[in-house]
């Protein structure tokens, strides 16, 4: 792990070598993981996805998103256009100069679509777990979660029905003991919450346009759970993008990625490979 000062805010980086050559296939692709608000980490990739990548050839990188895991908590700061900058800062300061592989998982792939848009030619393709653009809409469907279940009590059972709301509940687990990591999680998003501007600033960004949206020409691969969150989002997305498909991991959530790790991975693999 290491600290990297980007864009204002240190950010604790993972960063993990391709652990075999690409024997006439050139550089070894660049992909960046970015995890979700609130109640992740770059820990659900660090134990899913990013090792995987590696063993495969690839160089990756993974951070924590400002706020959250070992990155510094600024007090503000927390727009999507916030969170892309320091993306786009950080992989300067790591000397990336080659367009990069992007994968978000649920709010990590709303900043890495903001990051394609932004920065087209620093991107060569983008894969979203359970996500989608920062839309007027997205807007304020996030908006209206957090006001009813935070509302203006940040106790640890308003924010636990937060953590529900948003799939973070397993799709097969269940008793005692998957009910106190939910309140773990609330409570580490109460202090996020406590602490910074995040719940006004998050959706506080310019929300991006369909035109907009039509622009984004590099390959883009919408990953859900068939029982998840953005089901219809996805299909008006991949009418809208030029270059995107959709895959469906049968009987999950929105928790895909820690529920079904093996299956998203596949998938992440194989499109990289096919775009690198």
């Amino acid at each position: 792990m290491a600290m990297v000062e980007a864009n204002g805010v240190t950010l604790n980086v993972v960063r993990l070598p391709p652990r075999q050559a690409r024997a006439g296939e050139g550089p070894a692709p660049v992909v960046v993981f970015l995890h979700g608000a609130f109640i992740d980490s770059l820990a659900s990739f660090y134990f899913t996805l990013g090792p995987a990548f590696a063993a495969q050839g690839c160089e990756v990188v993974m951070y924590d998103l400002r706020g959250h895991g070992r990155s510094e908590r600024p007090p503000s700061g927390y727009t999507v256009q916030d969170f892309g900058e320091d993306l786009r800062a950080l992989l300067n300061r790591l000397g990336v100069t080659r367009p990069v592989h992007l994968v978000g998982n649920s709010f990590g792939g709303t900043v890495a679509l903001d990051y394609a848009l932004r920065w087209p030619g620093r991107t060569a393709s983008v894969l979203v777990i359970e996500s989608g653009p920062a839309t007027a809409q997205w807007a304020s469907t996030m908006r209206e979660a957090l006001r009813a279940t935070a509302g203006d009590q940040l106790d640890a059972g308003s924010l636990s029905r937060f953590v529900r709301m948003y799939g973070a509940v397993s799709s097969t687990l269940s008793g005692a003991r998957h009910e106190a990591r939910i309140e773990r999680l609330g409570r580490s998003a109460g202090r996020l919450i406590g602490a910074t501007t995040i719940r006004e600033d998050i959706t506080a960004g310019r929300p991006v346009t369909e035109e907009e949206i039509r622009s984004v020409d590099c390959p883009v691969l919408l990953v859900n759970g068939s029982h998840g969150l953005v089901g219809r989002q996805s299909r008006w997305l991949a009418s809208v993008l030029p270059r995107a498909r959709i895959a469906e991991v049968a009987g999950m959530k929105h928790s895909v990625l820690v529920e079904a790790p093996d299956a998203v991975g596949r998938l992440a693999l194989d499109w990289v490979k096919e775009h690198a």
